[in-house]
């Protein structure tokens, strides 16, 4: 359902209509319909106080049209996952770190330099009401927090829901289904594949974040001796 294309710093997703799209993106949030989601890999050093995100991705998007979202992720990590029950399918793409993660209802102390953050797209081809697109955002946002409480990452403050820079979207023709919810095949394919693709993106993540602290160790070098 969705053409993925990575072409550094962007990782385009292709819808295979134009589609109705409900997200809280940086660029192009709320209703929006369009083909096209792009992810904008930035760097950490790029994100500094008082930079005007926003702003500039907007002059950055090859297409204004779409909807675009940020990540510090190297978007080659992008994973996908999709499901199908009784007729409704969910496609799903991801990138997630979680150096920014967070447990939901009590935040950490802010760290220029912890950004991490999970970006994901999901597209159905069931056609939904508006507000059934509301019932299976929650689904989508309800699957994703199931599975990061899977991956078990422990903080100060719990264990982690999300991060404080989440962004999910969430794709689908208009339509008259009234309902998205868990009893619905739409609601199950839309949590079985969110469910996958952040569960194994985590499991992805955390390898990262050991390897990148052995190799950090490993350039520190031996510590002295007594």
């Amino acid at each position: 359902m969705i053409e993925v294309t990575l072409s550094r710093p962007w990782l385009r997703a292709r819808l295979p209509a134009p589609m109705r799209v409900l997200s809280w993106a940086p660029h192009g949030g709320g209703w929006r319909t369009t083909g096209l989601v792009l992810w904008r890999e930035v760097r950490n050093a790029d994100l500094v106080p008082g930079f005007d995100a926003e702003g500039w991705l907007a002059g950055e998007m090859p297409d204004p049209g779409a909807v675009g979202m940020l990540t510090s992720r190297d978007i080659g990590s992008w994973d996908r996952a999709q499901a199908s029950v009784e007729g409704a399918s969910a496609d799903c793409v991801a990138t997630l770190g979680l150096s920014n993660a967070e447990a939901v209802g009590r935040r950490l102390p802010w760290h220029g330099a912890d950004y991490g953050t999970i970006n994901l797209l999901v597209a159905t081809d069931v056609a939904l009401t508006e507000t059934a697109q509301l019932e299976a955002m929650s689904i989508a946002v309800q699957a994703r927090t199931a599975a990061l409480m899977d991956a078990d990452l422990h903080l100060a403050s719990g264990r982690a829901t999300g991060t404080g820079t989440d962004c999910v979207a969430l794709a689908c023709p208009p339509g008259d289904q009234r309902y998205a919810g868990l009893h619905t095949a739409v609601g199950e394919a839309i949590g079985a594949a969110v469910r996958e693709v952040i569960g194994r993106a985590a499991t992805d993540w955390r390898r990262w974040r050991d390897g990148a602290r052995g190799e950090r160790a490993g350039q520190a070098g031996p510590a002295p001796q007594p």
